[in-house]
């Protein structure tokens, strides 16, 4: 069965969280619907994977559909990206699968957006695709499919370097590659401080720490200044966050009106989120359900908010505050789509303009490159659900693609292999450290 197999070969999404890909394969739908969107802004590996290895995606769909008993598979992808339009939708119309094509706004690639736009369907509030009868995938999941079908286990990860590097470009490096040497790959940084988005500027997290590693989850490294307006911004503690919000948001609601959830129709309204941070009692153990269903977007923070405070923050905490104290949400109002929804999208190019990122925006064109880091530092947990386990133990000569660490048959999770030859350097309670030679 294919399940087991994606389980057995370490398949997890690679546009998001990491939930493992075969518990997705072993449920039934009605369509099956590929997820091409990439719309955080500079990043560009699905444009590139797709130019690349069209056939490959295309059969990972065919192999989820046939596994999914799915009757309709849909292809979305964003009408301006041509040329990977062009070598996609041969390979889709072969096997019958219909093309979605989105426009160029932000987010088109969450999945309540795709769902919406491809089928009609809306996601019930706090729902997820398959109780709409679909099922999601990214695009370089699906060729992670096709490559597990095919006996080979997810041991790299195809990135793109964007931002002020020297040379921005798009390429594969193995599993547990550090960001040095990543950067070094791309030309280095071309400034002397700097901050490193990790897989995107609004949705991705800040980072500084150069040793920090490639994971089956990262989409792309983004270098910007230390001293740019976005590091700066991300650089702030959390209660520094909270407590401008408080003193200084006169309720404008400029963040919900641009809010994709709640135009799609779901309650979230980042404005009554951050009205919550004046409470007393209740809102600083509770905050409110308005941001329950945030998809975390970044929108609100990042352009909506023209004092330029932190809405998306305040719903991330009002999210975790609500299930610690076990919370649940319900939605007060049927799911409707907004009258205005389409009206309020947020192209790219302006959002680039608010980002304060246009002089950055250039292609990341693909470099067939093939590196062998020295050493590699493989997490045990890069998926949603539990760790692995080690198999090996320091000293063992492992080779690429051999099974370091398992997940037990009923445990959510997948398993974990080597993404270079060499001989395992350390086994620590995180991570697996492989040498190369």
């Amino acid at each position: 069965m294919l399940s087991e197999k994606l389980k057995e070969m370490g398949v997890v999404g690679a546009g998001g969280a990491g939930f493992p890909t075969y518990v997705k394969a072993a449920s039934e739908v009605e369509y099956l619907l590929a997820n091409g969107a990439e719309c955080e802004p500079l990043l560009h590996k699905d444009f590139e994977l797709m130019k690349r290895y069209p056939a490959e995606i295309v059969s990972g769909m065919q192999r989820m559909i046939e596994s999914t008993k799915a009757r309709r598979g849909k292809f979305g992808i964003k009408s301006k990206n041509a040329q990977a339009v062009r070598a996609i939708e041969p390979e889709a119309k072969r096997r019958g699968i219909e093309m979605s094509f989105l426009g160029d706004f932000y987010p088109s690639g969450d999945e309540y957006e795709l769902v919406y736009t491809a089928t009609g369907r809306l996601i019930p509030a706090g729902g997820i695709p398959l109780q709409v009868g679909c099922v999601v995938n990214n695009v370089e999941t699906l060729y992670n499919v096709h490559e597990a079908a095919e006996g080979r286990p997810v041991t790299r990860k195809i990135l793109s370097v964007a931002g002020a590097v020297g040379k921005p470009s798009t390429f594969w490096v193995p599993i547990g590659t550090s960001f040095r040497e990543v950067l070094k790959l791309a030309g280095g940084a071309t400034v002397p401080e700097f901050g490193l988005f990790v897989s995107g500027m609004m949705m991705g997290t800040l980072a500084f720490d150069l040793d920090e590693v490639v994971t089956k989850t990262t989409a792309g490294l983004i270098v910007l200044p230390r001293e740019h307006y976005l590091v700066e911004r991300k650089s702030r503690p959390a209660q520094a966050l909270h407590r401008i919000g408080k003193s200084a948001c006169d309720q404008c609601s400029y963040c919900t009106e641009f809010c994709p959830r709640f135009l799609l129709g779901y309650d979230v309204q980042p404005h009554k989120v951050m009205r919550s941070l004046g409470f007393t009692a209740s809102g600083s153990q509770h905050w409110s359900q308005w941001g329950e269903l945030c998809c975390a977007c970044g929108l609100c923070t990042l352009y909506a908010c023209p004092e330029d405070l932190f809405p998306k923050e305040a719903c991330d905490q009002a999210k975790g505050d609500r299930r610690a104290a076990g919370l649940k949400f319900a939605q007060s109002r049927p799911v409707k789509v907004h009258p205005l929804k389409e009206e309020r999208r947020v192209p790219l190019a302006m959002l680039r303009r608010r980002l304060k990122v246009e002089e950055y925006d250039v292609e990341t064109p693909f470099d067939p490159i093939e590196y062998t880091p020295t050493v590699v530092r493989i997490k045990l947990a890069q998926h949603v659900g539990k760790p692995a386990t080690p198999v090996v133990k320091a000293g063992e000569r492992v080779s690429r693609g051999q099974g370091i660490a398992r997940v037990d048959e009923k445990d959510l999770g997948v398993n974990i292999h080597s993404s270079i030859d060499g001989t395992v350097a350390e086994v620590a309670g995180k991570h697996i450290e492989v040498r190369h030679g």
